[in-house]
């Protein structure tokens, strides 16, 4: 194998225009957060929190004004009542469905938890089938490019219409924010009255527009990732049209009473003080993606998406091709991070997934993806799925350590 530190010069090397263009991004980011911050007023006092009901929690509002602002939505949920991405998305599709109203995907089959939410996995007697609301998908970016002709598959018209910003676990290109434009445009000419809803987890601060700046009704994700910087202990995030964000509201709390309850326990200024760096430590991690994507094609691997592709999310997948591949690239990882770096990976079924999965992640805060982690389920053809990091710096020493791993086997 050559040696890793010409093979990372060579991948800095090629991904400098592509660093720049991250660079330029964050800028322009981190700008739009800066002006939401000032536009609330932003304070220390906003920092102290509340228990309990939550009645007349001034932080907890003034954050979910800044998501608003920055968002471009009428309303903002941000509650760290929201244990994951997974809980936001479901709380809008139980918020909004009725019992014979039809659940559209427009990007094939969701992510894996959310496909026991729907009922398409599992025995859940509380799934969106048990309820008697129908689903049904399509795919209109078979290529990674839209194309509207299996709209016509669709004969009743949608109550709502999901797409999947990300990547998931499979191979398909993540949304960019011009591709999610150009669908909204052809499906709200056709299902003009039909709510269409962004499932925007990896994809916050990756461009310098979001899915609800063109046109999108209702965008959810989680605070461990992306808007969360890093530091949020928890939580999640809906944001949209008020209407809709409240009825989504009144199914995390309670009818009538929706937005106006939910204590913060103190945890305001991290959420703010998370958002505030998100911007940055996004641009970090999409340099440290990139790297890891140039690198593992100097490498020999099957890499998604390409070193020169349009990224609509902070993932980059590496096919191993095989079990123990998998496993020694996740090892290494997990050796790589600041936390747990002496434990030994071993594969599991975790509540939501059919196949075993392996979780490399040294983070602070359990789960983090915004953090740097790997991880993917063992199956065919055993990708590797990276996500997030805290510094360019610490993906350099993580390919470090992979290289080495990778030597020690081909030696």
């Amino acid at each position: 194998m050559q040696d890793w530190h010409e093979l990372l010069a060579e991948s800095m090397a090629e991904i400098a225009a592509q660093m720049e263009q991250i660079r330029q991004t964050e800028l322009k980011n981190q700008a739009k957060v800066l002006s939401a911050f000032h536009k609330a007023r932003v304070t220390d006092y906003y920092f102290s929190g509340s228990t309990g009901y939550g009645y007349g929690d001034v932080g907890r509002e003034a954050l979910e004004e800044v998501y608003s602002e920055i968002f471009n939505t009428e309303e903002a949920l941000v509650r760290p009542q929201i244990t994951s991405g997974t809980q936001a998305i479901t709380c809008c599709l139980f918020g909004l469905l009725k019992p014979q109203d039809l659940l559209l995907s427009v990007t094939g089959a969701p992510y894996d938890t959310l496909q026991m939410v729907i009922g398409q996995k599992g025995d859940s007697p509380n799934s969106l089938e048990k309820w008697q609301v129908r689903y049904q998908e399509i795919n209109l970016f078979p290529e990674g490019q839209f194309s509207p002709r299996d709209l016509g598959k669709v004969s009743v018209v949608p109550r709502m219409i999901l797409l999947q910003r990300s990547r998931g676990y499979s191979l398909r290109p993540a949304l960019t924010v011009p591709q999610i434009q150009t669908a909204v445009v052809h499906l709200k000419e056709r299902f003009p009255e039909s709510i269409i809803f962004v499932d925007n987890c990896y994809g916050e601060f990756v461009e310098e527009r979001e899915p609800t700046d063109v046109g999108v009704d209702l965008m959810a994700g989680s605070l461990i990732k992306n808007p969360g910087g890093t530091i949020a202990p928890g939580g999640g995030y809906v944001v949209g049209k008020g209407e809709l964000v409240e009825q989504v509201a009144e199914h995390l709390t309670a009818p009538g009473l929706g937005n106006r309850l939910g204590p913060s326990y103190g945890l305001n200024r991290l959420l703010f003080q998370g958002l505030w760096l998100a911007p940055h430590l996004v641009a970090e991690a999409l340099c440290g993606v990139t790297l890891i994507g140039s690198f593992f094609r100097r490498l020999g691997f099957e890499v998604y998406p390409g070193v020169d592709d349009l990224r609509g999310d902070v993932v980059q997948a590496v096919v191993c091709g095989d079990p123990a591949t998998q496993k020694l690239v996740c090892q290494a990882v997990q050796e790589s991070g600041a936390v747990d770096h002496h434990f030994q990976l071993e594969a599991s079924v975790l509540p939501g997934y059919d196949d075993a999965v392996l979780m490399a992640s040294g983070s602070f805060i359990q789960g983090s993806s915004s953090e740097l982690s790997a991880d993917g389920p063992v199956r065919p053809p055993y990708v590797v799925y990276f996500q997030g990091g805290t510094s360019l710096a610490h993906w350099q020493l993580t390919l470090a350590a992979i290289a080495g791993k990778l030597s020690e086997t081909s030696a």
